[in-house]
Protein backbone atom coordinates (compact mmCIF):
# COMPACT_ATOMS: atom_id res chain seq x y z
CA UNK A 1 0.00 0.00 0.00
CA UNK A 2 1.52 3.28 -1.12
CA UNK A 3 0.49 6.65 0.24
CA UNK A 4 -0.32 9.32 -2.31
CA UNK A 5 1.20 12.78 -2.03
CA UNK A 6 -0.81 15.32 -0.02
CA UNK A 7 -3.75 16.64 -2.04
CA UNK A 8 -3.60 20.13 -3.46
CA UNK A 9 -5.71 22.59 -1.48
CA UNK A 10 -7.54 25.81 -2.32
CA UNK A 11 -9.17 28.32 0.03
CA UNK A 12 -11.88 30.52 -1.52
CA UNK A 13 -12.93 33.67 0.35
CA UNK A 14 -16.12 35.27 -0.92
CA UNK A 15 -17.37 38.84 -0.70
CA UNK A 16 -19.65 40.28 1.93
CA UNK A 17 -18.72 43.81 2.97
CA UNK A 18 -17.24 44.85 6.29
CA UNK A 19 -19.14 42.30 8.38
CA UNK A 20 -18.27 39.64 5.81
CA UNK A 21 -14.61 40.50 6.23
CA UNK A 22 -14.89 40.07 10.00
CA UNK A 23 -16.80 36.78 9.66
CA UNK A 24 -14.21 35.36 7.26
CA UNK A 25 -11.41 36.29 9.66
CA UNK A 26 -13.38 34.67 12.46
CA UNK A 27 -13.89 31.38 10.60
CA UNK A 28 -10.22 31.09 9.63
CA UNK A 29 -9.16 31.98 13.19
CA UNK A 30 -11.64 29.53 14.71
CA UNK A 31 -10.32 26.74 12.52
CA UNK A 32 -6.77 27.76 13.42
CA UNK A 33 -7.49 27.74 17.15
CA UNK A 34 -8.95 24.24 16.78
CA UNK A 35 -5.83 22.97 15.04
CA UNK A 36 -6.66 23.45 11.35
CA UNK A 37 -4.60 26.07 9.49
CA UNK A 38 -6.20 26.74 6.10
CA UNK A 39 -4.24 29.95 5.55
CA UNK A 40 -1.40 27.92 4.06
CA UNK A 41 -3.51 26.54 1.20
CA UNK A 42 -1.73 25.95 -2.10
CA UNK A 43 -4.11 28.51 -3.66
CA UNK A 44 -6.15 31.28 -2.09
CA UNK A 45 -8.86 33.02 -4.13
CA UNK A 46 -10.11 36.31 -2.69
CA UNK A 47 -13.03 38.42 -3.84
CA UNK A 48 -13.95 41.85 -2.46
CA UNK A 49 -14.03 41.45 1.35
CA UNK A 50 -12.39 38.08 0.78
CA UNK A 51 -9.57 39.74 -1.16
CA UNK A 52 -8.85 41.90 1.87
CA UNK A 53 -8.76 38.85 4.16
CA UNK A 54 -6.54 36.95 1.72
CA UNK A 55 -4.06 39.83 1.71
CA UNK A 56 -4.29 40.28 5.48
CA UNK A 57 -3.46 36.60 6.01
CA UNK A 58 -0.28 37.15 4.03
CA UNK A 59 1.03 39.45 6.76
CA UNK A 60 -0.55 38.40 10.05
CA UNK A 61 -1.72 35.28 11.86
CA UNK A 62 -5.43 34.42 12.02
CA UNK A 63 -5.31 34.99 15.78
CA UNK A 64 -3.90 38.51 15.35
CA UNK A 65 -6.51 39.38 12.74
CA UNK A 66 -9.34 38.09 14.93
CA UNK A 67 -8.16 40.17 17.88
CA UNK A 68 -8.29 43.30 15.70
CA UNK A 69 -11.74 42.42 14.31
CA UNK A 70 -13.15 42.05 17.83
CA UNK A 71 -12.24 45.62 18.79
CA UNK A 72 -15.40 47.78 18.73
CA UNK A 73 -15.12 50.58 16.14
CA UNK A 74 -15.28 54.24 17.11
CA UNK A 75 -18.80 55.52 17.65
CA UNK A 76 -20.23 57.30 14.61
CA UNK A 77 -22.68 60.15 14.62
CA UNK A 78 -25.55 60.50 12.17
CA UNK A 79 -27.55 57.85 10.31
CA UNK A 80 -26.53 54.25 9.91
CA UNK A 81 -25.22 52.66 6.72
CA UNK A 82 -28.27 50.56 5.87
CA UNK A 83 -29.94 52.96 3.46
CA UNK A 84 -26.96 53.55 1.13
CA UNK A 85 -26.35 49.79 0.93
CA UNK A 86 -30.04 49.20 0.21
CA UNK A 87 -29.97 51.84 -2.52
CA UNK A 88 -26.93 50.21 -4.09
CA UNK A 89 -28.58 46.78 -3.99
CA UNK A 90 -31.72 48.16 -5.63
CA UNK A 91 -29.70 49.75 -8.44
CA UNK A 92 -27.96 46.43 -8.96
CA UNK A 93 -31.27 44.58 -9.05
CA UNK A 94 -32.60 47.03 -11.65
CA UNK A 95 -29.50 46.59 -13.79
CA UNK A 96 -29.75 42.79 -13.58
CA UNK A 97 -33.42 42.91 -14.53
CA UNK A 98 -32.54 44.86 -17.67
CA UNK A 99 -29.72 42.53 -18.74
CA UNK A 100 -29.94 39.54 -21.03
CA UNK A 101 -27.20 37.45 -19.44
CA UNK A 102 -24.13 37.80 -17.17
CA UNK A 103 -21.93 39.18 -19.97
CA UNK A 104 -24.51 41.85 -20.79
CA UNK A 105 -24.84 42.70 -17.09
CA UNK A 106 -21.09 43.11 -16.69
CA UNK A 107 -20.84 45.36 -19.74
CA UNK A 108 -23.65 47.52 -18.38
CA UNK A 109 -22.00 47.68 -14.96
CA UNK A 110 -18.73 48.75 -16.51
CA UNK A 111 -20.35 51.40 -18.69
CA UNK A 112 -22.33 52.83 -15.77
CA UNK A 113 -19.22 52.97 -13.59
CA UNK A 114 -17.10 54.61 -16.27
CA UNK A 115 -19.77 57.30 -16.65
CA UNK A 116 -18.99 58.32 -13.05
CA UNK A 117 -15.21 58.20 -13.49
CA UNK A 118 -14.44 61.90 -13.23
CA UNK A 119 -12.42 62.26 -10.02
CA UNK A 120 -9.02 60.57 -9.86
CA UNK A 121 -8.65 61.58 -6.21
CA UNK A 122 -11.15 58.93 -5.12
CA UNK A 123 -8.82 56.10 -6.21
CA UNK A 124 -5.98 57.71 -4.27
CA UNK A 125 -8.11 57.97 -1.14
CA UNK A 126 -9.40 54.42 -1.52
CA UNK A 127 -5.87 53.08 -1.95
CA UNK A 128 -4.83 54.79 1.30
CA UNK A 129 -7.81 53.23 3.10
CA UNK A 130 -6.99 49.76 1.80
CA UNK A 131 -3.27 50.09 2.53
CA UNK A 132 -4.04 50.88 6.18
CA UNK A 133 -5.88 47.54 6.49
CA UNK A 134 -3.02 45.37 5.26
CA UNK A 135 -0.29 44.23 7.67
CA UNK A 136 2.16 44.01 4.75
CA UNK A 137 1.97 45.55 1.25
CA UNK A 138 3.85 42.76 -0.54
CA UNK A 139 2.52 39.78 -2.46
CA UNK A 140 3.12 36.49 -0.63
CA UNK A 141 5.18 33.73 -2.21
CA UNK A 142 2.27 31.30 -2.12
CA UNK A 143 -0.28 31.47 -4.93
CA UNK A 144 -2.89 34.17 -4.42
CA UNK A 145 -5.57 35.21 -6.92
CA UNK A 146 -7.62 38.37 -6.33
CA UNK A 147 -10.60 38.94 -8.58
CA UNK A 148 -11.94 42.07 -10.26
CA UNK A 149 -14.03 43.17 -13.20
CA UNK A 150 -12.43 45.12 -16.03
CA UNK A 151 -14.81 48.07 -16.30
CA UNK A 152 -13.78 48.82 -19.89
CA UNK A 153 -14.40 45.35 -21.29
CA UNK A 154 -16.87 43.93 -18.80
CA UNK A 155 -14.70 40.84 -18.45
CA UNK A 156 -13.44 39.20 -15.29
CA UNK A 157 -9.83 39.81 -14.32
CA UNK A 158 -7.55 38.11 -11.80
CA UNK A 159 -4.56 39.74 -10.13
CA UNK A 160 -1.58 37.75 -8.90
CA UNK A 161 2.03 38.54 -8.07
CA UNK A 162 2.87 38.47 -11.81
CA UNK A 163 0.02 40.67 -13.07
CA UNK A 164 1.95 43.94 -12.77
CA UNK A 165 -0.14 45.49 -9.99
CA UNK A 166 1.00 45.71 -6.39
CA UNK A 167 -0.99 43.98 -3.67
CA UNK A 168 -2.65 47.15 -2.37
CA UNK A 169 -3.93 48.08 -5.83
CA UNK A 170 -5.19 44.55 -6.43
CA UNK A 171 -7.18 44.52 -3.18
CA UNK A 172 -8.53 48.02 -3.81
CA UNK A 173 -9.71 47.01 -7.27
CA UNK A 174 -11.38 43.84 -5.99
CA UNK A 175 -13.30 45.84 -3.35
CA UNK A 176 -14.43 48.71 -5.60
CA UNK A 177 -18.17 48.08 -5.82
CA UNK A 178 -19.49 51.51 -6.84
CA UNK A 179 -16.79 53.64 -8.47
CA UNK A 180 -14.11 52.35 -10.86
CA UNK A 181 -10.68 51.98 -9.32
CA UNK A 182 -7.81 53.34 -11.40
CA UNK A 183 -4.59 51.45 -12.02
CA UNK A 184 -2.75 53.42 -14.69
CA UNK A 185 -5.07 53.68 -17.68
CA UNK A 186 -7.18 50.72 -16.56
CA UNK A 187 -10.39 50.79 -14.53
CA UNK A 188 -11.63 47.99 -12.29
CA UNK A 189 -14.71 47.07 -10.31
CA UNK A 190 -15.52 44.63 -7.52
CA UNK A 191 -14.65 41.01 -8.30
CA UNK A 192 -18.06 39.93 -6.98
CA UNK A 193 -19.58 41.17 -10.22
CA UNK A 194 -17.88 38.24 -11.94
CA UNK A 195 -19.20 35.76 -9.36
CA UNK A 196 -19.56 36.45 -5.65
CA UNK A 197 -17.27 33.63 -4.55
CA UNK A 198 -15.41 32.95 -7.83
CA UNK A 199 -14.86 29.40 -6.60
CA UNK A 200 -14.55 28.17 -10.18
CA UNK A 201 -11.02 29.66 -10.21
CA UNK A 202 -10.01 26.78 -7.92
CA UNK A 203 -10.68 24.23 -10.68
CA UNK A 204 -8.13 21.43 -10.69
CA UNK A 205 -7.40 21.49 -6.95
CA UNK A 206 -8.14 18.33 -4.99
CA UNK A 207 -9.62 19.95 -1.89
CA UNK A 208 -11.50 23.24 -2.06
CA UNK A 209 -12.86 25.08 0.97
CA UNK A 210 -15.28 27.92 0.20
CA UNK A 211 -16.21 30.48 2.85
CA UNK A 212 -19.24 32.54 1.79
CA UNK A 213 -20.48 35.32 4.12
CA UNK A 214 -23.55 35.80 1.91
CA UNK A 215 -24.53 32.17 2.24
CA UNK A 216 -24.02 31.32 -1.42
CA UNK A 217 -27.00 33.41 -2.45
CA UNK A 218 -27.15 35.62 -5.51
CA UNK A 219 -29.31 38.43 -6.88
CA UNK A 220 -29.10 36.91 -10.36
CA UNK A 221 -31.56 34.56 -12.07
CA UNK A 222 -30.70 30.93 -11.23
CA UNK A 223 -30.40 30.14 -14.94
CA UNK A 224 -27.35 32.40 -15.13
CA UNK A 225 -25.38 30.01 -12.91
CA UNK A 226 -23.86 32.74 -10.77
CA UNK A 227 -24.81 31.12 -7.44
CA UNK A 228 -22.36 29.16 -5.30
CA UNK A 229 -24.21 25.88 -5.88
CA UNK A 230 -23.45 26.12 -9.61
CA UNK A 231 -19.79 26.84 -8.91
CA UNK A 232 -19.56 23.84 -6.59
CA UNK A 233 -21.19 21.63 -9.21
CA UNK A 234 -18.58 22.72 -11.76
CA UNK A 235 -15.71 22.01 -9.37
CA UNK A 236 -17.04 18.60 -8.41
CA UNK A 237 -17.54 17.71 -12.06
CA UNK A 238 -13.83 18.38 -12.48
CA UNK A 239 -12.90 16.03 -9.65
CA UNK A 240 -12.52 18.46 -6.73
CA UNK A 241 -13.84 17.67 -3.27
CA UNK A 242 -15.60 20.85 -2.13
CA UNK A 243 -16.65 21.97 1.34
CA UNK A 244 -18.64 25.15 1.85
CA UNK A 245 -19.09 27.19 5.02
CA UNK A 246 -21.84 29.81 5.38
CA UNK A 247 -23.13 31.75 8.40
CA UNK A 248 -25.61 30.17 10.80
CA UNK A 249 -29.22 31.19 10.19
CA UNK A 250 -29.27 33.10 13.48
CA UNK A 251 -26.46 35.35 12.23
CA UNK A 252 -27.69 36.05 8.70
CA UNK A 253 -28.91 39.49 9.80
CA UNK A 254 -25.28 40.60 10.13
CA UNK A 255 -24.80 40.52 6.37
CA UNK A 256 -26.57 41.69 3.22
CA UNK A 257 -28.11 45.10 3.86
CA UNK A 258 -26.11 45.38 7.10
CA UNK A 259 -22.80 44.45 5.51
CA UNK A 260 -21.27 47.92 5.92
CA UNK A 261 -22.38 48.47 9.52
CA UNK A 262 -19.03 48.66 11.30
CA UNK A 263 -20.66 48.28 14.71
CA UNK A 264 -21.59 44.69 13.76
CA UNK A 265 -18.03 43.62 12.97
CA UNK A 266 -17.24 42.20 16.44
CA UNK A 267 -20.45 40.15 16.42
CA UNK A 268 -19.68 38.85 12.93
CA UNK A 269 -16.13 37.95 13.94
CA UNK A 270 -17.37 36.06 17.02
CA UNK A 271 -19.96 34.22 14.94
CA UNK A 272 -17.31 33.25 12.41
CA UNK A 273 -14.89 32.05 15.07
CA UNK A 274 -17.56 29.88 16.68
CA UNK A 275 -18.44 28.44 13.28
CA UNK A 276 -14.81 27.65 12.56
CA UNK A 277 -14.25 25.93 15.89
CA UNK A 278 -17.40 23.85 15.46
CA UNK A 279 -16.43 22.67 11.97
CA UNK A 280 -12.69 22.19 12.46
CA UNK A 281 -12.76 18.45 13.11
CA UNK A 282 -14.96 17.60 10.12
CA UNK A 283 -13.20 19.97 7.73
CA UNK A 284 -9.78 18.88 8.93
CA UNK A 285 -10.45 15.25 8.04
CA UNK A 286 -11.32 16.28 4.49
CA UNK A 287 -8.58 18.91 4.11
CA UNK A 288 -5.71 16.62 5.06
CA UNK A 289 -7.07 13.38 3.60
CA UNK A 290 -4.58 11.31 1.62
CA UNK A 291 -5.45 8.58 -0.79
CA UNK A 292 -3.90 5.11 -0.64
CA UNK A 293 -3.51 2.24 -3.01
Amino acid sequence: MTAHPAPSTALVLGGGGSTGNAWLIGVVAGLFEAGLDVSDADLTVGTSAGATVAAQLAGATPTELLAAALVPPPTRTGGGPGRPVSDHLQRLRDLIAGSQDPADMRRRLGAAALATDSDASWSVQWRDTVAARLPRPDWPQRRLLLTALDARTGEGFTFDRNSGADLVDAVAASCSSRLPYRIGEDRYLDGGYRRNENADLAAGYDRVLVLSPLGGRTLHPPAWGMQLAAQVEELEAGGSHVETVVPDVEHEHLFGANAMDLSLRPAAARAGAARGRDLAHRLGASWAQRGTR
